[in-house]
């Protein structure tokens, strides 16, 4: 998969252009899957949460961008759907959009559906995570993100990059989401890290890594 991880969705031109560029081609001729099904888990989920994702009417741009089509893949009801019918949904989309919310919940819903192991052979698909959308790739989230509690009773994620993320960095009147506090989350986290603010996000091509922003970032834990 080619990745484009933010912190608050398409939320600049710099981030839109990095996406076109993973399409490459307009978005208009796009056809897009939504996946919201972080926004249930954890102790602030509700049915609301999800429909603004799907709706375009959350504050992090994903599904309004202007696709040639938006379906919505809701990863709870797959297990009770045939395999082949919904594998062809996924095989047939250019882009996952991926919701925030509960990432351990997001992790494990990912894993059980079985849309996980479907993730190494969709090369030219492109994800876009959004928050816990994002945070679902990495190697895991540390003990200040852990919320709903999963069957495996540990903070571990996808693994898909080798890197994690401290999303809403300096997010207004959120003092846990200073840059102090993300250098405490680090010191605990094995591997580099990102602390990432709304106006970035991180594009993975073939193993490749770049920062996309307008805004405020910080890469902790640099390999040596």
């Amino acid at each position: 998969m080619k990745l484009l991880l933010t912190d608050s969705g398409v939320s600049n031109a710099s981030i839109l252009a990095a996406l076109v560029d993973l399409l490459g081609k307009p978005i208009a001729e796009a056809n897009a899957l939504c996946i919201p099904t972080a926004g249930y888990g954890g102790p602030y989920g509700d049915p609301e949460g999800p429909w603004r994702f799907i709706s375009g009417e959350s504050d992090g741009p994903m599904t309004e961008l202007g696709w040639k089509s938006v379906g919505v893949l809701e990863l709870t009801a797959l297990p009770g759907i045939d395999k082949e019918r919904w594998i062809s949904w996924v095989r047939e989309a250019d882009v996952l959009l991926v919701n925030g919310g509960d990432a351990l919940y997001l992790c494990h819903w990912m894993r059980e559906s079985g849309l996980a192991d479907l993730f190494p052979s969709l090369r030219d698909t492109v994800y876009v995570g959004i928050s816990a959308g994002s945070m679902v790739l990495t190697p895991r989230i540390g003990d200040e993100f852990v919320d709903w509690q999963p069957p495996s009773g540990d903070d571990s994620m996808l693994g898909v990059v080798d890197f994690s993320i401290f999303p809403h960095l300096d997010l207004p009147d959120c003092p846990e989401r200073s840059l102090a506090e993300a250098e405490r989350w680090a010191a605990k986290i094995a591997g580099p890290a990102y602390a990432i603010d709304a106006q970035t996000a991180i594009k993975v091509t073939d193993g490749s890594v770049e920062v996309v922003s307008e805004g405020h970032w910080k890469l902790l834990n640099p390999a040596s």
